[in-house]
């Protein structure tokens, strides 16, 4: 495990971690629940993902369209992943390494734990552990994170997981980042 130490900074800043580093690395809030819930492939024309995007979801995960515009699932009522489509800009998927550098510039002030790297030909991820460097020295709590951008035809889907969510949740959000598919129109 290979550690990025960083200057000391306030704790609070992990609550925007997940949204500030998305837009940051490669390039808010989320809508309440509704009485029914929309699934991945009903939202995809609202968050501005091309028509025939599946992003599968564990059971039990809802979707919904945050007011950027990004799509977001989680369990009900709280979304830990955020996906976000980039047309045409899939000649330019990032890999692991790249997502790492990103990812320390971004956040000098934290120190970061790699947990895991994978690269392909369509999808690259990075897993962290992150904790906040504190003023005096010290670290504060940990939390889990991943970056990971997947390759669609000459789509690029650019993914993280969102502050609050646990270990099992980033593992379950990867997963359906590294299986977002788009089917070919009815003929």
């Amino acid at each position: 495990m290979r550690r990025f130490a960083s200057s000391a900074r306030k704790t609070s800043r992990l609550i925007g971690l997940g949204v500030v580093s998305l837009g940051m690395l490669l390039g808010g809030g989320c809508k309440g629940c509704h009485g029914e819930t929309p699934s991945a492939e009903d939202l995809a024309e609202d968050a501005g993902l091309r028509s025939g995007v599946k992003v599968p979801l564990p059971p039990g995960w809802s979707a919904q369209v945050a007011t950027d515009g990004s799509f977001q699932a989680g369990p009900p009522g709280r979304p830990v992943l955020r996906v976000d489509l980039k047309p045409g800009q899939g000649e330019q998927m990032p890999s692991s390494e790249k997502l790492a550098d990103n990812v320390r510039q971004q956040m000098k002030h934290f120190t970061l734990s790699l947990d895991q790297e994978e690269d392909t030909a369509s999808f690259a991820l990075l897993r962290v552990t992150m904790a906040p460097s504190l003023a005096d020295g010290g670290l504060g709590p940990e939390a889990p994170a991943f970056f990971g951008a997947r390759r669609v035809g000459d789509d690029l889907f650019l993914c993280a997981s969102l502050p609050g969510a646990t270990s099992e949740e980033v593992r379950l959000a990867t997963e359906a980042c590294r299986t977002i598919q788009v089917q070919a129109a009815p003929r």
